[in-house]
């Protein structure tokens, strides 16, 4: 049986369904988002330009006839508060005039605004033509012909362009309004179907995760019970949930095989490594396991749940080791750390550990399960036993012919008595501690005598457990 491959028509992965899920909310809303913005944004600016235009006109409006009719009464007469021809205040009235004509758009207040600004450029020339003219009768005729006249005709222009303008400002604060409500009744609509349609497919993508993980729960409750008799996969669409099934009907098959071959061979190391297996598929850590990859599913920590699963499929893969007796210590050593990854996800608050494996070290041959249950021990009867964090340190090193992993912890330690108890129950062959005298006795019957394990311990400090190995792996692939 092969594990699943995600081809493209196949399979998804839960990361691909929630980036679908993701992606189905967030663009809608950014293109809702954004139309609305960019129509605030429209409606703002041509606000913004009306009211800015009625407000400058209204100030150009009020004071430039009489300024300009005055200045230009006191310049005829020569009168002493004169101060000379107001050619500046017409110049500032064009330049005022075509900065509207800039920001205006609608068409009657366009001709009203040009009106303007060609009355101002026509005042400007009847000023320097009374400046060019001496006989006092003739500007008096001038001023009221048409310096009066033009003025008047600038403000009735400017008038003509306010009353537009204010219309258009009127007009348009009602269309923003009708708009305004529009776009909520739109948005509200919009916000409806988006909230229907991701409350659908969030059932859909919880039901299609949650059904095969309960189903993989029952599958692990009946391997906890002894059926090792392989399956067909449970059905889902999710390519890790394909991956984690195959895996354990592909780790059913092979402790099928295990079992099989107990009654072949040595009936005693079998039982032994049949007792390690077993334990490595503890209901219990399965149970907790799931439960907590189920828990950061529904957190949405899909990442941290993937690694998960490949944490606790790695485990089981390097547990079954191609059904091998002896593997390497580097492979042991994945096995671990496999472990280590997922009792820290459940016990974070409590466990830290280092491991230190020389790659120089790595081809060294060790039966299999042979760190992990000291590892186990070390958690359960070391880390968990007292209060607070603790620390798990894993090494190996060489000591003349023989290699020596150590497994160290800094949890609740061993009294004396129950320390000399468990060192007498091994070197007898009692079966005592959680997996060491299996682990002590496979070493003494794979590689003889010298080898197997050595505890000491502090009660409150910590434990120590050595096992020691031939450097070369003498003992062959029992």
């Amino acid at each position: 049986m092969k594990l699943p491959v995600p081809p493209a028509a196949g399979p998804v992965t839960i990361r691909s369904k929630m980036n679908r899920l993701v992606l189905a909310v967030c663009i809608p809303l950014v293109i809702i988002l954004v139309v609305m913005l960019s129509l605030m944004v429209v409606h703002t600016q041509l606000y913004t330009d009306l009211l800015h235009n009625v407000t400058t006109a209204s100030e150009f409006n009020q004071d430039f006839k009489s300024n300009i009719d005055l200045k230009m009464y006191y310049y005829v007469t020569g009168s002493q508060y004169s101060e000379g021809l107001p050619i500046e205040e017409v110049q500032a009235a064009q330049s005022l005039a075509r900065d509207l004509l800039d920001t205006t758009t609608n068409r009657e207040s366009r001709l009203a605004i040009a009106s303007v600004l060609d009355l101002c450029q026509n005042l400007e020339e009847k000023i320097y033509q009374i400046q060019d003219t001496q006989d006092y009768d003739e500007r008096q005729n001038q001023l009221e012909n048409n310096i009066n006249v033009l003025t008047a005709l600038i403000q009735e222009f400017m008038y003509d362009y306010l009353y537009t303008e204010s219309v258009q400002l009127d007009t348009l604060q009602a269309q923003m309004n009708q708009r305004l409500l529009t776009e909520l009744v739109l948005v509200f609509l919009l916000t409806a179907v988006l909230l229907t349609t991701l409350t659908r497919h969030a059932v859909r993508l919880s039901r299609s995760i949650t059904q095969p993980i309960t189903d993989l729960c029952a599958r692990v409750e009946e391997l906890g019970g002894g059926d090792l008799t392989p399956r067909e996969p449970v059905k889902a669409d999710e390519y890790e949930i394909l991956t984690l099934s195959q895996g354990f009907e592909q780790m059913a098959g092979r402790l099928q095989d295990l079992l099989e071959e107990t009654t072949q061979k040595q009936e005693s190391l079998r039982k032994m490594e049949l007792a390690l297996l077993q334990s490595q598929i503890n209901p219990h850590f399965l149970y907790n396991t799931m439960d907590t990859i189920i828990w950061l599913i529904e957190a949405g920590k899909n990442r941290e749940a993937t690694e998960m699963i490949s944490n606790l499929s790695n485990f089981f893969r390097f547990s079954l080791s191609k059904g091998k007796d002896v593997i390497t210590l580097a492979e042991e050593g994945e096995q671990v750390l496999s472990y280590l990854r997922i009792q820290q996800a459940r016990y974070r608050d409590i466990l830290q550990y280092t491991m230190d494996l020389p790659q120089e070290l790595g081809n060294t041959s060790l039966p299999k399960l042979t760190l992990q249950p000291l590892v186990e021990n070390a958690l359960y009867h070391g880390i968990k036993m007292k209060r607070g964090m603790g620390h798990i340190a894993i090494l190996a090193r060489r000591e003349g012919d023989c290699v020596v992993l150590q497994v160290t912890d800094d949890g609740a330690g061993i009294p004396p008595a129950r320390l000399e108890e468990l060192r007498r129950a091994m070197d007898q062959g009692d079966r005592v501690g959680f997996g060491l005298a299996t682990v002590h006795e496979r070493l003494r019957l794979l590689f003889g005598p010298p080898y197997g394990l050595e505890i000491h311990s502090t009660e409150g400090v910590g434990t120590t457990v050595c096992a020691r190995v031939p450097c070369s792996g003498e003992g062959g692939d029992h």
